[in-house]
């Protein structure tokens, strides 16, 4: 393109050796990505970018940014995405005056989305555009878990600016699609959600975003589709049906959420170790970058493309671990914005050590866990001062006790007994930030 894509110094694009451009959806993945960083200006100057071409009167929102904006397409996922980007940029900035600023095309948008809600509660997508998959339309699950969670941002960020008069309204259609969604499209016998009613296809997408946006009823549920996915696995990564089984990281990223949510961290961590390990380690790869997508054979081709030549090999949007391990296996999580409060929640699955850490406006997160293979475990972990919330100590297979200091004395020890086997984690409350170090000693 011979295009100036946006007005900053810097963005977030698809294919940095392909076509350069501003996509909502890529950015749902790279944003949490980018949080390692600091990139924070590069995300609002891409923000700015896909806002500033906004239909002001309907409310929609583009499908890429410019130049492919001339081109008028809609997509209902990617319009959702535009909204998601910015729910994610105020959470790890916590710029609420940018928030603002973007407040009353945000609520334009998000009615724009739900006008098309019908008499079944759930939204009927009338475009096939999304993130290339086969068979978007109708009452589709991807398109209305991205909705649904899509409208609980939007409450978030509602309560953010004490602009309450609409919550209840978004709760109740919330609520419409989460029972309709369960009703129509949720299968018992298979333990999966249908594409839409008139396919007995199950999608990675609309599966892994029903669990990532808490669309699903009950945890079993969630252990199910975690449960399924990994059992489609080919050797060379995580088959996206719902686009002839080709192997999307894109996807792929949203399905690693989804099995760190249902508290199956040995199955994401296979999955980065096979899918992207096999992006690392081939020879026709570029052996840093992540690709676009190919087949489940592993060959370099693309379902949605003809001409394989078109594969980026540099795709933001194939980054999905970089925030997993950060937030899932390290356990940083941020509960409210820039981290006013959080929690630490390691999940290591079959690892003995993990270490993570990123800044926010408020200041440094970081989090270090081991194991030692015996029950016995070490963490130390870091928050900003004026910060709050709490730490949950895994790997509680024995009775024993926890100790947690606060290297800096600002308070006393925190002291747990672990009095019963196999606990699982053990939470502890009303923390406050400063520099942490937690030890779980076994009981001889």
């Amino acid at each position: 393109h011979n295009s100036a894509v946006t007005n900053g110094t810097s963005c977030l694009v698809d294919g940095a050796k392909r076509d350069r451009l501003v996509w909502a959806g890529d950015m749902s993945i790279a944003v949490p990505g980018v949080v390692s960083t600091n990139g924070l200006v590069t995300i609002q100057n891409s923000l700015n970018s896909l806002f500033a071409i906004q239909n002001r009167t309907s409310g929609q929102l583009p499908y890429a940014g410019v130049p492919f904006s001339s081109l008028g397409i809609y997509s209902a996922t990617y319009h959702l995405y535009n909204l998601i980007g910015v729910a994610d940029y105020y959470m790890y900035s916590n710029d609420i005056d940018y928030l603002r600023s973007l407040w009353d095309q945000f609520k334009l948008a998000l009615h724009f989305s739900l006008g098309f809600i019908d008499k079944s509660g759930m939204m009927s997508v009338t475009s096939a555009a999304d993130w290339l998959r086969f068979g978007m339309g109708g009452h589709n699950i991807e398109a209305n878990s991205i909705l649904y969670y899509s409208i609980n941002q939007a409450i978030k960020l509602a309560t953010a600016l004490n602009d309450t008069s609409i919550i209840s309204s978004w709760q109740s259609v919330a609520a419409g699609i989460k029972a309709s969604a369960n009703r129509l499209l949720w299968n018992s016998t298979t333990n999966m959600y249908h594409d839409n009613e008139t396919t007995t296809l199950m999608p990675q997408d609309g599966n892994s975003w029903a669990v990532v946006a808490n669309l699903t009823e009950n945890s079993t549920q969630i252990e199910s589709i975690s449960v399924n996915l990994a059992k489609r696995w080919t050797p060379y990564g995580a088959p996206a049906v719902e686009a002839d089984n080709a192997i999307s990281p894109f996807i792929s990223g949203f399905e690693l959420q989804a099995h760190f949510l249902a508290s199956n961290a040995t199955a994401a961590l296979d999955l980065m170790r096979l899918e992207w390990g096999f992006m690392l380690d081939d020879p026709r790869m570029t052996n840093s970058t992540f690709i676009e997508g190919y087949d489940s054979s592993g060959e370099l081709h693309y379902a949605p493309y003809l001409n394989d030549a078109r594969i980026s090999h540099a795709h933001g949007w194939a980054t999905g671990p970089t925030s997993s391990l950060s937030f899932c296996v390290a356990g940083i999580q941020l509960m409210s914005a820039g981290g006013k409060t959080w929690r630490i929640v390691p999940a290591l699955g079959d690892l003995n050590f993990v270490e993570a850490g990123f800044r926010t406006s408020l200041g440094i997160f970081a989090a270090k866990t081991a194991v030692d293979g015996k029950g016995g475990l070490k963490m130390e972990f870091e928050a900003p001062a004026g910060t709050m919330r709490e730490v949950a100590v895994p790997h509680l297979a024995s009775t024993g006790k926890i100790t947690l200091h606060e290297t800096n004395g600002a308070c006393e020890d925190v002291v747990v007994e672990v009095a019963a086997e196999n606990v699982g984690s053990v939470d502890i409350r009303g923390l406050i930030g400063g520099r942490w170090q937690s030890k779980f000693t076994t009981r001889t």
